[in-house]
């Protein structure tokens, strides 16, 4: 809670503060204070409305699965089946060779970034095939 609230919150602060001010502008503050408190009422109670709505569907659902002879835990073993772990991808097959810099044979797939000692080499004017497998 922010200090302005914890401050409005407090009849002591609110007196206080209360001293310096003219009634009419605390009239006002009144009013726009009433306006605020009633839509926030508005507020909860559409939300407490949509939660009893919420309730009564579940209950009625709830009541038409049991009168077919379906039981709740069977339900959720549907979405725990019915889902399938997605697949992954097979490793593709490397199609080139090259030597790195450590004099190590390595092998690329022609995905992703051109390795460093065949980016080299094209640069000098080599070509993908000299490094086909």
């Amino acid at each position: 809670m922010s200090d302005a609230l914890k401050a409005l919150n407090n009849l002591r602060t609110l007196r206080a503060q209360a001293r310096d001010i003219e009634v009419v502008v605390l009239n006002e503050m009144l009013e726009k204070f009433a306006v605020v408190v009633a839509e926030r009422r508005e507020e909860a109670a559409a939300e407490n409305a949509a939660q009893r709505e919420k309730d009564e569907k579940l209950a009625l659902y709830k009541e038409m699965l049991l009168n077919d002879g379906i039981d709740i835990s069977e339900l959720a073993q549907l979405k725990q089946t019915g889902t399938k772990p997605k697949a992954k991808r097979a490793p593709r097959p490397a199609k080139y060779k090259f030597i790195d810099e450590d004099g190590n044979e390595k092998f690329w797939t022609g995905q992703g970034r051109t390795p460093s000692p065949i980016k080299s080499a094209l640069d000098a004017g080599g070509s993908m095939d000299d490094f086909l497998i």
